[in-house]
C-alpha cells in the first residue's frame, strides 16, 4: 500500500514574480531579524534523512525556535538519491513558506570521470540542466526562496566494489567544473548560485580562481561557537587556508556558516535526532537581498518526458571467467547533450544463457561503465540496454557482442605444513565514535 505524505500548511498566497530593486520594509526586517547564535539569522540544511519513517516536519515549531531560513536537498546526480530528494522537496518547501520561513534547495554534485576538459564541461552543463529542470518544476523562484546551491565536498570519481575510491579528480578539474556549472545556473537563472564546501577542499581540491569569488559561499566549519564574536569559520590555527574566498587576514568571505551537524531535532520540530545547523552573516537587508530574482520557467525550461536518446558502445573488454567483462556507453538526448538521468544494463538475446552478475558506475553524465562478472566460457550476443525509472528519456539499447576465455589453470604448488601460531589475546571492544564531540549541540 502506497503512502500520501501531504504537510498542514497555512493558508497563504505565494507570489511568484519578484522586483529586483524592491528594499526590505520594516515588517520583513523584523521578520528576518537574527534570532540565532550571536544575534545571526538562523537557519537549518534537511534532506530525507530528517524524515526517519516518512514523518513529517513541524515548521511552524521551527519558527518559534528562531529558524529564519532552511535549505532543502533538491537534487542530486544519482537517480535513487535524486528520487528522494524531490519527493520531500515538494513536501517541505510550500510547508516552511507557509510557516514564513525562507527557502533554498542544494543539489549535491558528482564528478565526472575524465581528464578532457570538454568532456568535463559537458557534464557541468548537464547537471545545471538537471537542477534548472528541477527548480521549473516546482515553479521557479518565489519572493521567499534564496539561490540555488552546489554541494561540492567530494572529488572522488573512481570507487572499488568494496566502496574505496581508487581515484580522485584534480584541482583544476573540479574548479573547471565548478565554474562552469555556477556559470549556466547564474545565466539561466538570473540569480547568483552558492557555492557549499569546507575549507581543507577549497583548499586542497580545487585552486584559487576569480570567477568562484562571484558567487557566495556557503562553509561548513564545525567545534567553533557563532555566539562567540571571535569565531570565524575557515581559521587555521596557524596560517590561512588559500582559497578562493579568503581574505588578507586568512577569514574567509562567507554568507553561510554551517556550524554543527548536531542540533537537537526535536527542538526544531524535526523528526530526526540530529539536523544541521547553520547561520547568516549579513544583516536583514543583505539576506533579503539574496532572495530578490525574476525568473521564471518557460516550457523549454521543464523536465522533457521520454525524450527520445541515442546510443553508443565506447569500449567493450572480453575478459576470462576471472575477470569482469566491462562495457563503457554513452547516452544522448536530441540535441547531443548527455542524459541526466537512467542506468544501463546487459542483457543476452539467449535467454538460456545467464546475463552474469552486473554492476553500473555513472563515471560522468550520460556515460557509464558497466561490469559483468560470473559469466561461464562462450560467445555472447546480447543488448546493451538504457533504462531511465524517472521517464525523463526514453530506453533504447544497442547490440553488443564478446567472447568469455576459460581462465589459465593454475599451477600446482607444494602446501606447506602449517605453523602454529601463537594464541592471540583478547582484544577490547573499541567505544563508539562520538561524532558530536567538540560539536556545538543545541
Amino acid at each position: 500500500m502506497k503512502r500520501k505524505l501531504i504537510s498542514i500548511l497555512s493558508v497563504i498566497a505565494v507570489v511568484t514574480t519578484t522586483l529586483i530593486s524592491a528594499p526590505a520594509t520594516a515588517a520583513v526586517v523584523k521578520r528576518i531579524a537574527g534570532l540565532g547564535p550571536g544575534s545571526r539569522i538562523y537557519g537549518l540544511d534537511i534532506s530525507r534523512w530528517q524524515h526517519p519513517s516518512e514523518k513529517l516536519i513541524d515548521f511552524r515549531k521551527m519558527y518559534k525556535a528562531g529558524v529564519r531560513f532552511v535549505i532543502i536537498k533538491g537534487s542530486d546526480a544519482n537517480d535513487p538519491a535524486d528520487a528522494a530528494a524531490f519527493k520531500y522537496l515538494k513536501i517541505d518547501r510550500p510547508a516552511a513558506q507557509s510557516a514564513r520561513i525562507y527557502t533554498g534547495f542544494y543539489h549535491y554534485a558528482t564528478l565526472p570521470d575524465s581528464t578532457d576538459p570538454a568532456f568535463i564541461i559537458t557534464d557541468a552543463m548537464a547537471q545545471a540542466q538537471k537542477v534548472i529542470w528541477r527548480l521549473a518544476s516546482i515553479g521557479g523562484y518565489t519572493r521567499k526562496d534564496l539561490p540555488l546551491a552546489l554541494d561540492l565536498e567530494n572529488n572522488c570519481v573512481r570507487v572499488s566494489s568494496a566502496g574505496s575510491c581508487t581515484k580522485y579528480i584534480n584541482a583544476k578539474f573540479v574548479t573547471l567544473w565548478a565554474q562552469t556549472w555556477l556559470a549556466e545556473v547564474f545565466a539561466k537563472t538570473g540569480r547568483r548560485p552558492v557555492l557549499y564546501s569546507y575549507p581543507q577542499f577549497l583548499e586542497n581540491a580545487m585552486v584559487r580562481s576569480t570567477d568562484l569569488t562571484q558567487y557566495p559561499l556557503w562553509m561548513a566549519h564545525y567545534k567553533l561557537d557563532p555566539a562567540i564574536p571571535a569565531s570565524q569559520p575557515g581559521l587555521k590555527t596557524v596560517g590561512c587556508y588559500a582559497h578562493s574566498w579568503t581574505n588578507a587576514d586568512c577569514t574567509a568571505q562567507w554568507q553561510f556558516w554551517q556550524f554543527s551537524s548536531c542540533g537537537i531535532g526535536a527542538k526544531y520540530g524535526i523528526p530526526s535526532q540530529r539536523v544541521d545547523l547553520n547561520v547568516f552573516s549579513g544583516s536583514s537587508a543583505n539576506f533579503y537581498a539574496l532572495t530578490r530574482g525574476r525568473w521564471q520557467p518557460t516550457a523549454a525550461d521543464m523536465l522533457p518526458i521520454n525524450e527520445a536518446t541515442t546510443m553508443t558502445v565506447l569500449s567493450t573488454t572480453s575478459a576470462t571467467t576471472n575477470d569482469p567483462t566491462v562495457i563503457v556507453v554513452d547516452v544522448f538526448r536530441p540535441d547531443g547533450t548527455p542524459v541526466v538521468t537512467g542506468t544501463v544494463d546487459f542483457k543476452s538475446l539467449d535467454s538460456t544463457i545467464s546475463s552474469g552478475t552486473q554492476r553500473a558506475v555513472r563515471s560522468a553524465s550520460g556515460r557509464w561503465t558497466l561490469s559483468i562478472t560470473k559469466l561461464k566460457v562462450g560467445n555472447y550476443l546480447g543488448l546493451v540496454e538504457y533504462l531511465d525509472a524517472s521517464g525523463t528519456h526514453l530506453p533504447n539499447s544497442t547490440p553488443v557482442q564478446f567472447v568469455i576465455n576459460p581462465a589459465p589453470t593454475p599451477t600446482a604448488t607444494s602446501t606447506p605444513s602449517p605453523t602454529p601460531s601463537p594464541k592471540p589475546s583478547p582484544t577490547v571492544k573499541p567505544k563508539p565514535v562520538d561524532g558530536c564531540a567538540g560539536q556545538i549541540i543545541n
